[in-house]
């Protein structure tokens, strides 16, 4: 049942039960009129908040569609940032790669000299430095006479046989290889012994 629903008294008694004064009809009346001011004055008013509900309503839906989407363009810039730092770390790696790629015949240079004790004096400071300078961007030489042959890294030149190996061993290290943590630049180039069958 709604307020328009609900029952109106009209009060006839000819003497007010407050004031205990005569009423006169121009006071009914005038209740009366005042009666249905405050309804209707209330109807304005109730009116009113439903429309204000739904303001509200339709405001709190958009800002929580301008959250949702605020966050997701966060979340975006996120992962562009990610992405960024990894496609930076990639291009030094590819840059560090392709510089030492571009310097093994130096390094090979270099590791002749000293395997001949020519490489002495100045050049042998200067020889150091390339090497160390190289091995602070992650530029490693590998391959030793002696160490298990793995086709992954070591290029096998030479094979022969021999009972005192029981796997694939490196035997000679003809020229060294050259690997950074994400790939080898150039494989061992090595002679392998291979156990007798």
């Amino acid at each position: 049942m709604t307020e328009s629903d609900e029952p109106r008294f009209t009060d006839k008694r000819r003497l007010d039960p407050e004031t205990g004064e005569v009423r006169t009809p121009e006071d009914d009346v005038l209740a009366e009129a005042e009666s249905v001011a405050a309804e209707a004055e209330e109807s304005i008013v109730l009116e009113g908040l439903i429309e204000a509900q739904k303001l509200a309503a339709e405001r709190l839906e958009e800002i929580q569609r301008a959250n949702a989407a605020h966050y997701n363009l966060e979340q975006q810039y996120s992962a562009y940032v990610k992405r960024s730092k990894a496609d930076a770390l990639a291009a030094q790696d590819r840059g560090v790669a392709s510089v030492a790629e571009a310097l093994i015949p130096v390094l090979d240079d270099i590791e002749l000299a000293r395997q001949h004790g020519d490489l002495t004096g100045p050049f042998a400071s200067i020889a150091e430095k390339l090497e160390a300078t190289l091995g602070r961007f992650g530029v490693q030489r590998y391959g030793a006479a002696g160490e298990p042959f793995d086709p992954a890294v070591h290029e096998a030149l030479m094979h022969s046989h021999s009972a005192d190996v029981s796997e694939p061993t490196v035997q000679t290290v003809l020229q060294p290889g050259y690997r950074t943590a994400e790939r080898v630049l150039r494989a061992a180039r090595v002679a392998v012994v291979d156990p007798e069958a």
